[in-house]
This record gives structure tokens, sequence and C-alpha cells, in this order.
């Protein structure tokens, strides 16, 4: 496989097609080589408009999805971020040269140390992999807050947690909803009590583990 073609196709085919139209983005997918965060077994899909197999049960978002969120996330070199879900490592590898510091949240132990591995052999040093449920909020018992939290995973609905969690001007990013019809969102805090949210196109992802189920009930 020509890998230089591959990522080209993917950018010019995938991605622009789908309104990722800002350069530093579409650069920044060429800086961070999606290959190098793919197992070895789906190399030859690491640029594929689908979702990559990872140990678990778990996946790599679609490219497309993953650089769409990405731009809509309007993440600044002065910001904090929480991921929530790390995977591989690379969409905390995306937010990280787009943020100052990223804090990423992996449930699962065995891909909280691919994602470490992965992002050390990068070299980067502005994020840290904590082990954890975050699918309802990570706060650990401190007072912080930041600028952006980015869910790479769905979540039936959005907890409060996260709103309360977010500085005045932060944004959540998050794919809401039940198979099969779910909505990437960005949610904004306008004020201490004010927010707002953007529906930006439909998809279907796969949930975080332990993720709060929607009641069906009605009373």
């Amino acid at each position: 496989m020509n890998i230089a073609q591959a990522r080209f196709n993917m950018i010019e085919q995938q991605i622009r097609p789908w309104n990722v139209l800002e350069l530093d983005i579409l650069e920044l997918l060429s800086v961070v080589r999606r290959e190098e965060f793919v197992p070895a077994a789906y190399k030859s899909l690491a640029f594929s408009d689908t979702e990559i197999p990872l140990s678990r049960g778990e996946n790599m978002l679609a490219p497309k999805i993953e650089a769409r969120l990405l731009q809509q996330a309007r993440v600044k070199k002065h910001e904090q971020v929480l991921e929530i879900g790390s995977g591989s490592g690379h969409m905390a590898a995306l937010l990280c040269y787009k943020a100052c510091h990223v804090t990423t949240v992996e449930i699962d132990p065995e891909l909280k140390t691919l994602a470490e591995k992965n992002l050390a052999a990068y070299g980067i040093i502005n994020v840290d992999v904590a082990l954890g449920n975050g699918a309802q909020g990570w706060d650990q018992g401190s007072s912080q807050t930041y600028d952006v939290i980015f869910i790479s995973g769905s979540l039936p609905i959005l907890p409060d947690a996260f709103l309360k969690q977010l500085n005045v001007g932060g944004r959540v990013v998050a794919i809401i909803g039940e198979a099969p019809v779910m909505s990437a969102q960005i949610v904004t805090r306008n004020a201490d009590n004010s927010y707002s949210t953007v529906h930006l196109f439909e998809t279907n992802v796969k949930p975080l583990r332990e993720a709060t189920a929607h009641s069906h009930f009605k009373f």
C-alpha cells in the first residue's frame, strides 16, 4: 500500500466532502499518522471509511467523523481538554496538537496501556491517560473544569456532570442518542446557567461502556 497516496485519498475523498475544509485540521491529519494508532491486524484499513476494531470490542471512529468533530470543537492552544474514551490514543493525539493539555480517560486497562504506548512513541508529552469510568463525568473529587470535553463514543443522554465541568465558553462534543440514529452535537456553556446546543449531523456509533441508559418509562 502506498501510505502517502492512501492518506491523500482519505483526506480528499472522505474528509473534505464532509465539510472539513479548515486547512489546519487537514494538515494535522497528515502530521498525526493515523496508521501508527491502528492495530497491526488492521493496518490495511487505516484510511478506509470505516470504524477500526480495537481490543475488548471497542473501536476507532471513522476518519471523517473524527475530523468533523475535531473541526467543530474549535480547540485553542490555551485550552484544557478532557476526552472520554482513549481507545488507541489517536483522538487524544489530534487534540493535543490543538490544545494546551489533554486528559484522556479510558475504562479498559488494556486500552489505557495501548493509548499510553502509542502517545509515548509519538513523543507527546501534553496528554495524561487516566484509568476509570468517565461516562458520567470525570471530576475525581477535584474542582477541575475544562474548555472542551470530547466524548469519543456515543451516550444515550448527556449527563449533567459534563455540563458542570465546562468553563464558560466551553464546549462538549458528543454523539447523543440510541441506534440506529444518533445526533452529533456541540453543547456550549454561554454563562453560568445558560447552554446552547448545535446539532451537526446524524450518525450511529458504539456507545461508551457503562453509559447511563435512557429510561423509556413515563410517569
